[in-house]
This record gives C-alpha cells, sequence and structure tokens, in this order.
C-alpha cells in the first residue's frame, strides 16, 4: 500500500508540476508567428496586385504592420488571420477578395511579421481596432461598408472587434468558440479553468449588432465543426451558416467556386456594394 501511495503521489505530483508550465507557457500553445515563419517571404505585387504599405503606432510606441490593397471599391474587408505564420502568407486570399472587387486591409498582430511587441489576447484585440479606426479615419471608409473577417483564431478577435464597433458584416471562419472549449478538444486531461488566455468568441456573439456568416468545414481536425454550431446556436437569426469543404486551412481551395458564390450571397443581403 505504501509503494502505491509513494506512486500516486509521484504521478500526482508530476501531473501538478505539468499543469504549472502550461499555465506559465500557454501563450506558447497558442500564438504560432515563427510557424512557417516571420520574415515576409513575398507582397502583393508579387502576384499582381496593386497595394500601399501600412504602418500602424500604437500609444505605447508598439507599430502594427499592415498592407492595403484598393479595390477601388466601396467594399472593404479587415482581414484577421490565424494564429501562425503571417500577412504574406495570405496572398491568395488577397487576390481573391480583390477579383471580387474588394477592398483589403490586412495586419500583423504584435509580434508577427515585421510588427513590434509580442502578442497577446488584450494586443491582438487592440491591434484589430486600430486597423479598424485607420481604415474609418484615415481612409475615410463607410463602417456600413467595412466587413470584418477573421479566420480561425482571427475569428475570435474579429468577434471581440465587431462587439465594440458596428460593421456593415462579420464573417467567422474556421473559428472555435472559446479556447477553454479548444483546451477541453485537444486536452481533456487539463482543467479548462487554467487557461488564462480565452478568446470567448461564444460569450459575445449574440450582442453583436450586424449580419454574421459562419463557415466551416466538417473535415477541419484542428476546430471542430461542434465549435461552428456552438457559435450558430448562440447567435440565432442574426447568423447565416455556411458549410464549406477542405481542411483548416484550405477551404477557400478546397471548396472551388462556391466560396466566393457563399460570399457574394451573404455581401449582397448584408448591403455590402461594389461586390462582384
Amino acid at each position: 500500500m505504501r509503494v502505491l501511495l509513494s506512486i500516486l503521489g509521484i504521478a500526482l505530483a508530476l501531473y501538478i508540476g505539468v499543469l504549472g508550465l502550461l499555465w506559465l507557457l500557454q501563450a506558447k500553445l497558442v500564438y504560432f508567428p515563427e510557424q512557417p515563419g516571420r520574415t515576409l517571404e513575398a507582397t502583393p505585387a508579387d502576384i499582381g496586385l496593386p497595394y500601399e504599405e501600412v504602418w500602424l503606432t500604437h500609444d505605447s510606441g508598439d507599430r502594427v504592420h499592415g498592407w492595403f490593397v484598393d479595390a477601388g471599391s466601396p467594399a472593404t474587408l479587415l482581414y484577421l488571420h490565424g494564429n501562425a505564420g503571417n500577412i504574406s502568407h495570405r496572398l491568395d486570399l488577397l487576390r481573391l477578395f480583390y477579383e471580387m472587387g474588394i477592398s483589403v486591409m490586412i495586419i500583423d498582430y504584435r509580434g508577427y511579421g515585421r510588427s513590434d511587441g509580442a502578442p497577446s489576447e488584450l494586443n491582438t484585440y487592440h491591434d484589430a481596432l486600430l486597423g479598424w479606426h485607420y481604415l474609418v479615419n484615415e481612409r475615410d471608409r463607410d463602417p456600413q461598408q467595412l466587413v470584418i473577417f477573421g479566420r480561425s483564431l482571427g475569428g475570435a478577435v474579429a468577434a471581440w472587434l465587431a462587439e465594440q464597433v458596428t460593421p456593415g458584416a462579420l464573417v467567422l471562419e474556421s473559428t472555435f468558440a472559446s479556447i477553454p472549449d479548444m483546451a477541453r478538444v485537444h486536452y481533456p486531461w487539463v482543467p479548462a479553468a487554467l487557461s488564462r488566455i480565452r478568446y470567448d468568441t461564444l460569450s459575445r456573439i449574440d450582442s453583436i449588432d450586424c449580419p454574421i456568416l459562419i463557415m466551416h468545414s466538417r473535415e477541419d481536425r484542428d476546430i471542430p465543426f461542434s465549435q461552428a454550431e456552438q457559435l450558430l446556436a448562440a447567435a440565432g437569426d442574426n447568423a447565416t451558416p455556411v458549410e464549406v469543404q477542405g481542411g483548416h486551412n484550405t477551404t477557400h481551395i478546397e471548396s472551388g467556386p462556391g466560396y466566393t458564390a457563399a460570399l457574394r450571397e451573404f455581401f449582397s443581403k448584408a448591403a455590402i456594394t461594389g461586390v462582384y
């Protein structure tokens, strides 16, 4: 019995130790700016798109880097990417939106790409808000023609932003209900209450006052389809569901023309003009 109790004591101590490390290092499990790398591999010019480099400065002095691709349309999209890579890894999406007649502002969160600082939940929120203010105040874009588009972790950031401002529309693609929910999916042996990083999309989605498009694939192995179902149930009649195809990072490719067709239909219903 003593031996068994000793073994159980050691196992418990190891378990608590692992939980302590996860508490301290959980940001390393959420943010991956180094994958596939912080260096910008290309620019929109490399795929034939006109663009302007943009630097946005916080009161702290931290600078956020981004690109603005002007399609000459009143429809403008603020794109908030996922937790890995940087803006140069989203060029195919910039081209897709540009070919639909939509101007795009894309930013790297602090700690990503050429942006200063380090990522955190609060920093990603404030980086997105800075991008919004740039479009409205510096670019004189009509908020009712502004679409906030968030993908994966960017969807949680987009939902927060849409709760602070009133955009013309919100698109959430491959987005989770919350980080604790995702912890239950990928680390069921870890108490979800240990999560200091929340990104609680589910708790705020019903207070967002604009049309919402929720896109997700049943083939997504990173963020299960059930996460989208939770968001849809909370959003109610304010949300439009679209089931896309492909893996977590490839829905815009594997869904083919159906992907852009779904966006066009949603933008039309949301009265976002200039899209073709």
